[in-house]
């Protein structure tokens, strides 16, 4: 049995026994058989059995089979990894670097679920990604800000009362928000004012609100494909005040005179 198969047949062991105890009996050859009270029945090997017990995920006492709490932390990884796996296969996903806590770090993230994703599949006449990678991941630091300083909008209902019941003094507003949050919001202002007010709006809509191009299009009586174009110009202005270019040397001023040109002291 593979690696794989091994760790299918494990899941499917301690799934089974997560509905109850167990009770085990011997087949032939080196097969078990595990009994729940409902009358269900799983077939497992002895060898399963054994790696299951010594791992800490089972335990086996006269005859009975019952989990330990280590497997419910098992099946968690499982279930993890299979997402994960699942996501690999049939998304986009792809390494980027973006600020987090004030500083760049590297990040996986799925093109098909970020709000740019249709925007970055598109490709130049040439061939040649529409978005260059240094404007995707502008956006992508756009939203991480966005998120982080909790600018996000409540979209599901609030249930907290309407007049609020803390004492007079305390904290609230800004005042409840981390530094971090705080620093967060800081950053997505200038980048909106680096933008100006002509780029930033689409930016904000479709990196931050999620919205699609032909969404922005309609709401702002765009021509058709006109909101992509305006987006990349968007996102080269905000790579640009991200990543702002090294300024230019100044050229060293050579003089030369003829022999004689300085003036003469007289004392």
């Amino acid at each position: 049995m593979s690696r794989n198969e091994a760790g299918k047949a494990m899941v499917k062991l301690l799934r089974f026994l997560v509905r109850g105890e167990g009770r085990e009996q011997a087949c032939e050859g080196s097969a078990l058989s595990l009994h729940l009270g409902d009358g269900s029945l799983h077939i497992v090997s002895q060898s399963l059995m054994d790696e299951a017990v010594s791992a800490g995920l089972v335990s086996r006492t006269g005859g009975r089979v019952c989990l330990c709490p280590a497997a419910r932390s098992y099946l968690r990884r499982a279930a993890a990894l299979r997402e994960e796996a699942f996501i690999e296969q049939h998304g986009a996903v792809g390494n980027t670097v973006t600020d987090v806590g004030g500083s760049p770090q590297p990040v996986r993230i799925n093109r098909e679920e970020s709000p740019l994703g249709s925007v970055a599949r598109l490709k130049e006449k040439a061939g040649a990604p529409f978005l260059p990678e240094e404007a995707l991941a502008a956006g992508e630091r756009l939203l991480a800000d966005f998120m982080r300083g909790q600018l996000q909008p409540r979209i599901t209902a609030s249930w907290e009362p309407r007049h609020a019941s803390r004492a007079k003094g305390a904290r609230g507003g800004m005042a409840d928000l981390t530094d971090s949050a705080i620093a967060a919001r800081v950053a997505v202002n200038r980048a909106l004012e680096a933008m100006g007010p002509e780029l930033a709006g689409v930016a904000l809509d479709v990196c931050c609100f999620m919205k699609g191009l032909e969404t922005v299009e309609r709401e702002r009586q765009w021509p058709v494909r006109s909101a992509k174009l305006m987006l990349r110009t968007a996102l080269m202005v905000l790579s640009r005040h991200y990543n702002p270019p090294a300024p230019a040397r100044r050229p060293r001023v050579e003089h030369w005179g003829a022999e004689g040109y300085r003036p003469e002291m007289y004392s």
